[in-house]
């Protein structure tokens, strides 16, 4: 388990202190930044969560919150949010419901708080789940396919092949989901490149495609991926062909 958590707020004083302390006494490493897309960019991936501490400031730096969550959902790290009501609400709104793993209301208590970002992230972090990359242009499809899987998989997004190329150069998962049809580079494109690089010659590739025509998917197998899934299937025939992939992989 990762146990660095990021906390990004204006708040400063007695509060963020004792909150700090308190996730240091549990082992963790506690790293503070405002919401300045130029300090966030430096956040690496050892960081094991986010949590960000709102106040009226913070709810209105929404180019910050965008790209934190866009960072969360590349990287697969669960965010926490402290606040008002309205506080949470705003930050929802830009963030979206989904990428929120967790809200607290103020006033906070520091130990109950602590305890619950403790525990979800052993949670989240225990179970050796196999990493699934999917790749697809479109943010509804990337949402749902992480929604369908991440009770038994972890699931990385790209929003496009340039974004799963670089997320590829530094991690390996155990399969990509890979949408034929993208902007710029299309999924062919994403494989010749996969395929080009030693390392990553045998990583498997399954594409998503919304074409079920004789001649496409020809097309889609004429570059030997591990098999190809219509995005018209239902979630649960979706989640149960990545189940029997992996259940034939074991028996190799």
């Amino acid at each position: 388990m990762q146990k660095n958590i990021l906390i990004v707020t204006e708040i400063k004083g007695y509060l963020m202190l004792s909150l700090k302390e308190r996730f240091e006494q549990d082992g963790y490493e506690v790293i503070t930044m405002t919401a300045d897309i130029d300090e966030l960019s430096k956040v690496t991936e050892e960081i094991g969560g986010i949590l960000i501490f709102a106040d009226e400031h913070l709810v209105t730096q929404s180019q910050a919150l965008v790209y934190l969550k866009d960072w969360a959902a590349e990287h697969d790290k669960p965010i926490f949010a402290i606040g008002s009501n309205d506080e949470l609400a705003e930050i929802t709104s830009i963030m979206t419901a989904p990428m929120i793993s967790e809200k607290f209301i103020r006033p906070i208590n520091v130990n109950d708080l602590v305890k619950a970002v403790d525990t979800f992230l052993k949670k989240f972090y225990s179970d050796n789940k196999k990493k699934i990359l999917v790749v697809d242009d479109s943010g509804v499809m990337l949402r749902n396919v992480k929604a369908w899987l991440e009770d038994k998989y972890q699931v990385f997004l790209a929003n496009s092949g340039a974004m799963a190329i670089k997320y590829l150069a530094i991690n390996r998962p155990d399969l990509v989901l890979l949408d034929y049809e993208m902007p710029i580079v299309d999924g062919k494109q994403v494989l010749a490149m996969i395929r080009a690089e030693q390392e990553f010659a045998d990583m498997p590739v399954i594409f998503l495609t919304s074409k079920d025509d004789k001649e496409s998917v020809l097309q889609v197998m004429s570059l030997k991926p591990e098999g190809y899934l219509l995005k018209t299937m239902s979630p649960d025939k979706i989640k149960q062909t990545i189940d029997d992939f992996f259940e034939k992989r074991k028996g190799r």
